[in-house]
């Protein structure tokens, strides 16, 4: 073999880290302004496309965005391939609608209230140019259509004389200089007979002021309208709903149960997984996220507070109590505290676009799973590691139950997920990448920019398991300042084709590209 061949042959090294820039804020906050509880953005979804982008808050409301820039060029795809130069425009969205998803309600034969709080979105198939969603809140979900819809204008009766006799109508306009006052349907008011009564007869020579309505203008507006309520099939908060790639079912998790739906069917649900013990005291572990795999319908996952993954399979039998896989990492021996089963709970999972790895995120760490290898994690990444002896201060103020979302790139080299101090952390994930980056929720990302090296790989038999570690610094970010617990990104999502992420902090929804 040539020297030639051998660089032809070699393996392509790491993707170099993204530098992230700021791209859009909405609903910036003003210095000391203070957040209004309701406007606080608690769901965040994109498309399948990438051209349209969904949130969700606290007060019950869904807030719609489009993509803009994909737009703007009026010539066709095969005409922009033609062209010399790329077109690197970075995504820019603008806002397109909102409509009120749910309202409190209150549970009369529990007595308790039900929050309107969106919990979780996720978009449906489009058709005929329609946009579908699914929204949850702690009980009842809702399946919306948004579309546009003409509406059509009537022009006012009494119009200007050319108008008018365009309109077959021959006096009495609102301009006349006839001192006869006219009405709106062009009659006079001194008229003495009822045009409402049976005996009505035309007057001689007609109504020579007779008008007719015309539409003058048709105007665009987009209208959601609910379809379909899924009500009454949970009995404890829903924490995940889940497209079926198949198009036509969907999945609702609540802390003991998942119901398989059906999209047209709002009166039944079929429950597939029940892990309800017969006495509630034998109870020792809860759902916590659930997924349908991203191309096979009949595969899903879901996670528990314990810390494991299960993956199950619908065609194994109706009721998928038994799992068909089960990922979790053994406990290290010596190691266990009061707090070990806490941090261990599993806040969110997702599969990567191709359906081969899992990402969860627990309190401390992110890690990656290969479906195929369920010894343990492919990769772990450290992001709050350096809370680790203040556990006791957060469990006082209840932070340690904070639920963390996680997400992958469409390429799925990368993976990210929230902080606190409206930090976000970014890990590159394909082997020999030590990318690890922290941004800040603002227009500015990189000004708490932390680059970490990452600990080398080692060797567990034949499989590579990358041990991932992040910034283990003390309480204090890149700027020496304390990390602030109150200020928390929960939820952010990734573009499913393109380097751009769009987060939330608080009540503003920021969105960056690389």
């Amino acid at each position: 073999m040539n020297g030639c061949d051998e660089v032809a042959t070699a393996p392509a090294g790491p993707p170099q880290p993204l530098e992230w820039k700021f791209s859009q804020v909405f609903g910036e906050r003003t210095a000391g302004e203070e957040v209004q509880e309701v406007d606080i953005i608690s769901a965040i979804e994109f498309d399948k496309t990438g051209d349209h982008l969904a949130t969700g808050d606290r007060g019950g409301r869904v807030v719609l965005f489009e993509r803009t820039d994909t737009k703007d060029h009026g010539a066709s795809r095969r005409d922009l391939e033609r062209m010399d130069y790329p077109i690197n425009r970075h995504p820019e969205f603008r806002y397109k609608t909102e409509f009120q998803s749910h309202e409190p309600e209150f549970d009369y034969l529990k007595s308790l209230e039900i929050e309107e709080k969106i919990n979780k979105i996720r978009w449906c198939q489009t058709a005929n140019g329609a946009q579908f969603l699914l929204s949850t809140n702690d009980k009842t979900i809702k399946f919306w259509k948004v579309q546009e819809k003409k509406l059509k204008k009537i022009s006012e009766m009494n119009l200007d004389p050319p108008k008018a006799v365009g309109n077959g109508s021959m006096a009495c306009s609102s301009n006349s200089n006839s001192p006869i006052p006219c009405l709106a349907n062009g009659g006079s008011p001194d008229r003495s007979y009822n045009y409402l009564d049976n005996d009505f007869s035309f007057p001689p020579g007609g109504l020579p002021s007779l008008r007719l309505p015309v539409v003058t203008s048709q105007e665009t507006n987009l209208v959601a309208r609910c379809r379909r309520v899924y009500a009454h099939a949970h009995d404890y908060h829903i924490n995940s709903i889940s497209n079926n790639s198949d198009g036509e079912t969907f999945i609702s998790a609540d802390d003991l149960r998942i119901n398989l739906w059906n999209l047209e069917i709002s009166n039944q649900s079929f429950n597939i997984v029940d892990v309800k013990p017969a006495n509630m005291e034998d109870l020792t572990e809860v759902i916590t996220s659930a997924e349908f795999h991203p191309t096979h319908c009949n595969m899903l996952a879901y996670s528990s507070s314990k810390g494991s993954i299960r993956l199950i399979d619908l065609r194994q039998s109706a009721l998928c109590d038994s799992h068909a896989k089960l990922f979790e990492e053994p406990e290290p021996t010596g190691s266990r505290s009061f707090f070990t089963e806490i941090i261990a709970s599993i806040s969110d999972i997702k599969f990567a676009k191709d359906g081969r790895y899992i990402l969860s995120r627990d309190y401390m760490t992110l890690k990656l799973w290969d479906i195929n290898m369920d010894s343990g994690p492919v990769a772990t990444f450290q992001v709050h590691e350096y809370l680790r002896p203040k556990l006791c201060d957060l469990y006082e103020n209840d932070s340690i139950f904070d639920k963390f979302e996680c997400c992958l790139s469409g390429d799925g080299l990368r993976v990210a997920t929230g902080s606190y101090s409206n930090l976000f952390r970014v890990f590159g994930c394909s082997p020999g990448s030590t990318e690890a980056t922290t941004l800040e929720a603002s227009k500015n990302p990189m000004r708490r920019h932390v680059q970490t090296p990452s600990r080398p790989s080692r060797s567990l038999s034949s499989i590579t398991r990358v041990v991932r570690r992040g910034a283990e610094t003390s309480g204090v970010d890149a700027n020496g300042n304390a990390f602030d617990f109150t200020t928390k990104l929960l939820h952010l999502a990734w573009h499913p084709t393109e380097n751009s992420i769009a987060c939330a902090a608080a009540n503003s929804l920021y969105m960056y590209y690389a």
